[in-house]
Order: structure tokens, then sequence, then C-alpha cells
């Protein structure tokens, strides 16, 4: 039986919150397209996130910065349509949420209406609590995200590692507090130190996702290209690839290339064939109107 089509538990805001009141963890997976959101999701990760990573994994973009919301959405779309089980939360691109609330709640509105997701994430602590309690008051569940945020690569000077002074590490206490404090249902921290994610994670009541945040955050969330090995970049710390897809990869087009190239490629058992009827009625046809042109000529 196709395991997309069983009944399946719906993951939801609820049951993550939860999760953290247990004790169990959460998993969490980037998805971009149909077919990799369906096998995330039959493998029961809990929290499918279309993250802006798309700019940089599928679109070939160098930051997260110039993916577009038309581009987040035609993704998300695809990775609606693969999800049944999962929580789909999808990322707010650069730009959706600096102008104003309006604007802010106009973009989350479409990502829910338009793509199917049930969450939304936005990177910020403190300057960002005003707009996620606006999204809250309208019912659109919000994931935060605060430590090493992408989309602020530019006044960070670089992907660099957040809370290393004291300084830092209590301004993100103050903005994971605040973005509880907005409503918010989960907190993903990004690229901290171990010490500092196990501090938050024990200070709130929300549950923390980290990223390159050590293993005593509430869940763990990776990119799925670094996963399984298909990243073109450097491999950062924290990443753990469970498979090297790019090398099966690599290997599959060449194979095909030199199968094609010394005429391997198609055999004669991976082609069409007439029946011996149709060949036999074909070739008095073809006969037949070569006598007759013989004869005109």
């Amino acid at each position: 039986m196709d395991p997309h089509s069983e009944a399946v538990s719906k993951v939801t805001v609820p049951l993550i919150l939860d999760r953290k009141l247990r004790g169990e963890k959460i998993t969490c997976l980037t998805a971009y397209d149909y077919p990799t959101a369906r096998l995330v999701d039959e493998a029961g990760i809990d929290m499918i996130l279309v993250g802006d990573s798309l700019a940089q994994v599928v679109l070939g973009y160098d930051s997260t910065i110039p993916v577009t919301l038309e581009e987040m959405l035609h993704h998300l779309r695809a990775v609606r349509r693969a999800t049944r089980r999962a929580l789909l939360i999808v990322d707010l691109p650069y730009g959706t949420y600096h102008v104003g609330e309006e604007e802010t709640l106009r973009a989350s509105i479409r990502c829910l209406k338009e793509g199917g997701a049930e969450a939304v994430t936005i990177e910020g602590g403190k300057k960002r609590a005003a707009l996620i309690r606006r999204l809250v008051e309208a019912e659109i569940p919000v994931m935060g995200h605060i430590g090493l945020t992408p989309q602020s690569v530019h006044s960070f000077g670089g992907y660099r590692v957040q809370g290393r002074t004291l300084e830092s590490a209590l301004e993100l206490l103050a903005d994971a507090q605040a973005v509880e404090d907005a409503g918010a249902f989960a907190l993903v921290l990004e690229g901290i130190p171990r010490e500092l994610a196990a501090l938050i994670t024990g200070r709130l009541r929300i549950p923390t996702v980290g990223i390159g945040a050590g293993p005593d955050c509430d869940g763990q969330v990776l990119v799925v290209h670094d996963l399984l090995g298909l990243s073109f970049s450097p491999r950062a710390k924290f990443v753990r690839s469970y498979a090297d897809l790019a090398a099966v990869l690599r290997d599959a087009f060449a194979r095909f290339r030199d199968d094609v190239l010394a005429g391997r490629y198609p055999a004669d058992a991976e082609s069409y064939h007439w029946s011996a009827s149709l060949r036999e009625q074909f070739e008095k046809e073809v006969a037949t109107r070569s006598l007759e042109d013989e004869f005109e000529g």
C-alpha cells in the first residue's frame, strides 16, 4: 500500500508545544519541491520548512537576500501538494516584513492562503516583537529565529557565530524572551554556543529548534541539501551529511553520457516494438507503393 495514502496523524502547533512539555524531541527539515517534501513527510519528520535557503541551494543566489515572495510561493505550493503529516512552515523572505505591519500581514496571508503554509518564520528578536504579535492576533502562527540570522549577513559582516560575548549573549536571551512574549509558538536558534542555547531552552516555555546550536535544544533542523551531501559550499561545523548524493548523481550522469556515446543506451529491451502482424502489414504496404511508383515512372 502506498504509505502516502494511509491515514496520518497531523502535526499541529499545539502538538509541537506539547512536545516541549513532554520533553520529546522535535524534528525539522527543509524542502523545496514535491518529491523531496513527500519523502521527508513519509519519513515522519515533524515540521517541513520551506526555507529562504531556497535562494542558495536551489536557485543559485549568493545569499538568501535576493529570493522573492513569488519564488517562495512557487516552491511552497509544490511542497504543500506533497505534505500530509508534517507542520508546514515558510520563511518570510527579506523585504516582506521590513516596511510595515500591513505589508508583513499581507505577505503572511498570501503564504497561508495561496501557498498552503500553516505557519511563518521571521528573523529577529525584540525588534520583531510587534510584528509577531500582529500576526498572532491575525491567527497566523509564527516561529521566531534569532542568533545567526542569514538575512542579516551584511550587518553581521558574514556568517558568524553569535552570542560569544557577555553582552551579545544577554541580548540574545532578551530577544528569545521577547519572541516568546509576543506569542511565537517556537524559536529557531542558529549559530550560537551550546551553553547559551541550553540556557535559552531551559528558560522558555516554547520549544527551541537548533541549527548549529548544540544538542540541548528541544528540536533540530537541517537544510536537506546539507543532509544529503548536495551542497557546493564548504560544510559548516554543525552539518552532518547522512548521504553523499552528489557523488551518486555525478556517477549516474557520467554513466548515462558514456552509454549514449557508446551506443549502449537505449538497448533493444528498452525500446518499443511493432507486433509481427503490423510489421508484415507495413512491409507489404511499402512494397506495394514502391511498385506503383515504379509503374508510374
